[in-house]
Formats: structure tokens, sequence, C-alpha cells
């Protein structure tokens, strides 16, 4: 939990693409981790292929910060629109970098500050490129913060050496033009208005990373032998680090035509013996569907990542939405055990990921882990990841020949042995119901048998291997609020000035925890449903697995993210009624 003192500092940049806000953003999120700081930061981008406004966020604090803010204490301003859009957003006293040698037309206000440095000259004077000037307003920034401009040039040749020399050098230098020009004509102003960003006393190297970034890592720690993944948005990044490191770790990437073939190669590659894994979206999920069950029926380990977004259709490609519950909890005609996941940060997403490839292989059922837009691109540091106490769990496995070997045979907990070909045990597996060899059948007594084997699985899993979910805050507390995926971080920035407010975080969505659900929403005095979608899918879900109805639901489905304050606002809206 966050301390109620806490002070964030939270700036916004923003340009038209192509003028390099997310590396920007990146460079000052990196800066202030370096610094000793603990980062989140919230990108905001049209769905377009070129062009159109691009913003991002990067709030940071030396506690830990979980959410983006709603208002900003600067604006980073790389073109007109981006003050014309955000001046709005500033905190009282706010402060606006913008370009003076662009033909910008300044609001009249007394409300913010405003700083105008010659971008377009300093990036000329360094090597001529306008693209440089959003370097140059990033040291500008980072001087009117008192920074440490040796970090930045640290930052700046680490990035920009990658492509060469000579780009790392031009960059150095517009980004040193900016923060002397602040040092020198504002020497006054300097941390006046802004904490500085300096090295704090509880320094602790930390890392930046996204979840998309943090589920790929979950993967490769989690054992990934195999992935096939057709990029879509917000999961494309979750290809890019599997694609990029499968040499290192030892694992197959492949980006084939399309998500059917994706699902159906990651089957194929299950079915000869390896952990594998796919990736998409929504859109690409409804693709996936015929997999999903082929799966089920044939119990084949898999794992599939689905990134929430806008929709349905198209809908909103890079906004986020959590519409895909209900429809992954029920995509495929008919009934099969699935396990769906459902993490509420970077931390989780890498922590359930590697999860699912274990459950996957255990329960021999595909296994989904739900993530949403604002998880898979945002980033937010962490410490490094811990990976001591995971343990490699194949389930019943077998790689040598059995006498009499039966696929499906029946077992009290679901679970049969699985073996691979190759091996000596002759098996058949196929999308028709079947006796424990895998012939097909329509025996019904072998039908009912097989379904209650399968559906099994779900009980064994809930035992064996389902904790309990996490109540954040006081035991009792006049509001209990009930929620998942990326509004975790909004609400626990929100409770931390409301010690008479708690939080349920359900990171499992099936098998799901009905009897603590019902025990601690039975026992609360008023509960608030807090959700990215119109129809509050999680509360159906609680209603139909516990006969709970959450009457009080905050709901929000323009793509954008729930911010801390919304969350208070809700609070106190309800805290004036009780």
């Amino acid at each position: 939990m966050v301390n109620k003192q806490q002070k964030i500092t939270s700036i916004k940049i923003g340009g038209y693409a192509g003028q390099g806000v997310k590396s920007t953003g990146l460079l000052l999120a990196k800066y202030a981790v370096r610094s000793g700081y603990s980062v989140y930061d919230h990108t905001e981008f049209p769905s377009l292929i070129k062009g159109g406004h691009n913003v991002m966020q990067v709030n940071f604090s030396e506690e830990a910060v979980l959410a983006p803010q709603k208002m900003s204490d600067m604006l980073i301003a790389l073109n007109q629109e981006t003050i014309d859009l955000h001046i709005n957003e500033l905190k009282p006293k706010g402060i606006i970098i913008y370009n003076s040698d662009s033909n910008i037309n300044l609001p009249k206000t007394k409300k913010v500050s405003f700083y105008g440095i010659p971008l377009y000259r300093f990036a000329k004077e360094a090597g001529g490129e306008e693209l440089l000037i959003n370097t140059a307003a990033l040291g500008a920034a980072i001087s009117l913060m008192g920074g440490n401009f040796s970090i930045l040039q640290n930052l700046i040749e680490e990035e920009f050496n990658k492509i060469n020399s000579e780009s790392a050098e031009t960059n150095v230098k517009a980004a040193k033009a900016g923060f002397e020009y602040m040092k020198e004509k504002h020497s006054a102003d300097i941390g006046r208005y802004l904490t500085p960003i300096e090295s704090v006393s509880s320094f602790i190297p930390n890392m930046l990373v996204s979840g998309s970034e943090a589920a790929a890592l979950g993967a490769i720690a989690g054992g990934l032998q195999f992935a096939a993944i057709y990029p879509m948005s917000p999961i494309s990044n979750i290809l890019h680090v599997l694609a990029s490191n499968q040499e290192k770790f030892g694992y197959i990437f492949k980006q084939p035509e399309d998500e059917i073939s994706a699902i159906n190669m990651a089957i194929g590659a299950s079915f000869a013996g390896a952990r594998s894994l796919t990736a998409t979206s929504g859109g690409g999920f409804c693709l996936m569907t015929e997999g999903y069950g082929l799966a089920g029926m044939t119990e084949t380990p898999i794992v599939i990542i689905e990134g929430m977004r806008g929709a349905p259709a198209t809908g909103l490609p890079t906004w986020s939405e959590q519409g895909d519950l209900q429809f992954v909890l029920h995509a495929h005609q008919g009934e099969f055990p699935r396990i769906v996941l459902a993490p509420g940060d970077a931390k989780e997403a890498f922590e359930l990921t590697r999860l699912a490839l274990n459950l996957a292989d255990k329960y021999q059922t595909p296994v989904v882990v739900l993530l949403d837009k604002n998880i898979c691109e945002n980033d937010q540091s962490y410490p490094l990841f811990d990976i001591s106490d995971f343990r490699l769990d194949m389930g019943k496995y077998i790689n040598k020949e059995t006498e009499n070997y039966m696929r499906y045979k029946f077992s009290d907990d679901g679970i049969s042995e699985r073996s691979v070909p190759g091996v000596g045990n002759f098996f058949i597996s196929n999308s028709d119901e079947h006796d424990q060899y895998g012939y097909s059948t329509e025996n019904i007594e072998i039908r009912n048998k097989m379904m209650e084997k399968r559906m099994k699985k779900l009980t064994t899993c809930e035992e064996k291997d389902m904790p309990e979910p996490k109540l954040y805050g006081p035991e009792k507390a006049d509001i209990t609020i009930v929620s998942w995926g990326s509004n975790k971080g909004s609400i626990l920035q929100a409770i931390q000035n409301h010690p008479n407010v708690n939080y349920l975080h359900l990171t499992w969505m099936n098998p799901f925890p009905s009897h603590k659900v019902k025990e601690i929403l039975s026992k609360a005095k008023h509960v608030v449903d807090i959700e990215c979608n119109y129809t509050a899918q999680l509360a159906s879900l609680i209603r139909e697995k516990t006969g709970v109805e959450i009457k009080d639901k905050f709901l929000k489905y323009d793509g954008r993210q729930i911010f801390p304050e919304e969350i208070e606002e809700k609070i106190n809206s309800v805290g004036g009624t009780l």
C-alpha cells in the first residue's frame, strides 16, 4: 500500500506520430528509474497507420506509483495540437515547454507557466534533423527539474548507439542544448514548481517493463519451447520479445500467416511434447475458437494470451477495454474445461503467464491469460522478478513405452497420463468423442464418463492450485471495491486516502473462488463493482457463481483507463450516502 502523503510528479509529452513521443517518454521514464524513483507510464495513440496525435504520460515518485494521473504537472508540447488538447489537464501552477521557433498560439491564462525553447535551432545545430526537437525538449524538461545531465547522456548513448555513434552524438548535443538553455535562461525556476529529479536515498536498481514484455519473460521463465503468434494490437510486443530471444533461450518462435494457423501450430507442437503458447487480441481469438475447443477435446496443453481492446469488430484497435471476459469463458460450442487467469499489472502478467504453462501441462487443457491494453502497453518499474521459487511441473507426463497405454484413461482427478508420439505409446487424438484409447465413439456411457472426466479437472485445479483472492486494505470496511485487470493500480492508488475502503482483487476467473468471494462480499456493508466494459461482466460472473448481486457499479467503456481520481470521486459519493 502506498503512503497517503505520497507526492507523484506527472509529465505528459505530446506530438504527432513520428515526432518521437514514445521514445522521449521512455527516456524520461528510464531517467527517473535510474535516479531511484518508482515509475508508471501511460501511452495513448490513435488507430492510424501513419499520423495522428500521440501522447505519453510519465509518473514518478519515491514510493510505488501504480497508475496514471488524471492531471499532470508538466506538458512537453511538440506541436500546437498538444497544447490545445491537454492544457486543461494541467494542475494549478502547471508548466508547458513548447517550441518557440514554431508558430505557436499560447492561450491567455495565469494558471500555467510557459517556457519557450528554440527547439528547431537546437536540432539544426546538433545535426540538422527536425526530429531532434524531442530530445532537446527532454533536456530542457530535466534541467527545469534540477536533473543530472550525465544520467541522461548515458541513457541517450545506450539507446542511440544501437543505431550508430553519429545518431547518439547528435541526440546528446540536442539534449545538452535544451538542458543548458533552461539552466541559463530560467535558473531561478529550477526545481521551483516540480520535485527535482535527483537520486533518492532509498535507491534500488529497478527495471522498467510493460505487461506484454513481462508476459513474454514469464513464458520464457516458465520453460516455453514453442510459440506461434500473428501480430495484433495490443500483444505485438510479446511477439517482438519472443522472436528476438529464441536463440538465447532455446525455444522456437514462428510468425504464421494468421491466427488460425497460430493456434493450430501451437496445438501441434504441444501434441509433440513442446510447452506451447500463442497470443492474440479479441478479434484474433474469434478465429482461434475452433482450435480452442479442439485443445479441450483432445486434452492438449496450450497457453493463449488474449489482449483485450475496444470492440466489437475492429472497434478501438489501440485503446483498452475489458469486454472479452465472458467471451473467453464461453467461447466454442459445448463445454470443456478452460482455466482463465487475469493479471492486474505487469508483475502479475509475468507470474501468471509462467504459472499458466505449468497449469496447461498439469491439467492438459487450454489456459487463457487475459490481459487488457493498459497492462500490455503501459510500463511500470519493478525490482527484478524473482524466479527462484518456480519449479517446472509437467504433470502426469510419461516419455517411455507403457504396457496397454490409454491416453484418455478414466481417473478420479480427471487427469490421464500424457505421452507423445515416438516413445512407443500408440494412441489416437481427434476432435470426435472417444474412448480411453482415443477411438471415436458415440456410446452413451463412455460419453458421460469422458465428459465428467474432463470437467473434473476444474474441481481438481480449484482444490490443488487455486489461491484465495487478495483482499487489500482492512478486513472490515464501509466500502468494498471488487474489480480485476488494470483497474488494480488505480484502485490501490485511490484507496490509500480512505482507511474505510478495501479492495477485492480477482485474478482467477475459471475456476472461480466462489466460496471466498461470497464470504467477503456477503459481509461487506456496501460493494462497488469497477470495470472497463458496458455490461459489468465480472459482476455477472460473481452473481452466477455466488448468487451475490452487486447493484452499485462504476463502468467505463470509452477506451481510456480509469484514473485514481475518478475512483476517489466514486468513493466520496458512496460515502456521503452511507
